[in-house]
């Protein structure tokens, strides 16, 4: 029998509030948003899927078309557990001029290359066998990261897009390719957004970076690289 008395007793296991406070899956939800947040985000999350890479090409010339391509450097840009852009494994090769190829003088004093160079013709690549190289070391990064597609990075970038979308047809490498065919990170336009400066040595320079105009033609300083993590950081 229950007298009034027994019944204003409290339980003799009283549930504990915060407990069940803590184990309420409301509060089980806030937990692991909290988690997401703490978690280092990934780059396949940063950019869409998109796999960054700093591309930089030396040519013959300024036509896509007839000019040869005579160096070729790519940079995959990747992100630590502390958010941080660094430079991964650079992709380089020299690059044999495809046949019937114009070798503009002015260019080649520009950059000073010299494609009958017997040091340099004892290394270069013809297009198609860099193009694969490059392409399969490209494509072994963005499966690591888990990203879909790899977009070019470049100063003055569709410049080097040009380039590299000609030498891919003319070696018929469209299935091996892993860059976008048009869209473009462009350091001009985020060196302009973020220190005012269009030119390469002005803008490192804004960002405190070093620069070797004794470099700045060879695809294998590609002096962009430390440029490109800093800006997009």
């Amino acid at each position: 029998m229950t007298t009034p008395n027994d019944a204003a007793l409290p339980d003799e296991n009283p549930s504990n509030p915060v407990e069940n406070s803590i184990k309420s899956p409301a509060n089980t939800h806030t937990e692991d948003a909290a988690a997401d947040e703490l978690a280092p985000m990934r780059l396949k999350d940063r950019f869409r899927k998109f796999l960054p890479v700093v591309v930089d090409v030396e040519t013959a010339g300024f036509n896509a078309q007839t000019d040869a391509l005579l160096e070729i450097a790519c940079i995959p840009v990747l992100l630590n557990e502390q958010g941080v852009f660094y430079p991964g494994e650079a992709f380089n090769a020299h690059i044999e001029p495809f046949e019937g190829a114009n070798l503009e003088p002015s260019a080649l004093a520009f950059t000073g290359i010299d494609p009958n160079n017997p040091m340099r013709k004892a290394i270069a690549e013809d297009e198609k066998t860099a193009l694969r190289r490059i392409f399969k070391g490209l494509k072994e990064v963005r499966r690591t990261e888990d990203c879909r597609q790899c977009v070019l990075i470049g100063h003055n970038a569709h410049f080097d897009l040009a380039f590299l979308n000609a030498a891919v047809l003319r070696t018929n490498n469209k299935s091996h390719n892993p860059f976008h065919n048009f869209s473009v990170f462009d350091t001009v336009t985020l060196s302009a957004l973020a220190f005012g400066q269009t030119v390469l040595a002005r803008a490192c320079k804004a960002a405190g970076l070093d620069f070797d105009g004794n470099d700045a033609h060879s695809a294998y300083t590609i002096q962009k690289r430390p440029l490109s993590c800093f800006v997009i950081s």
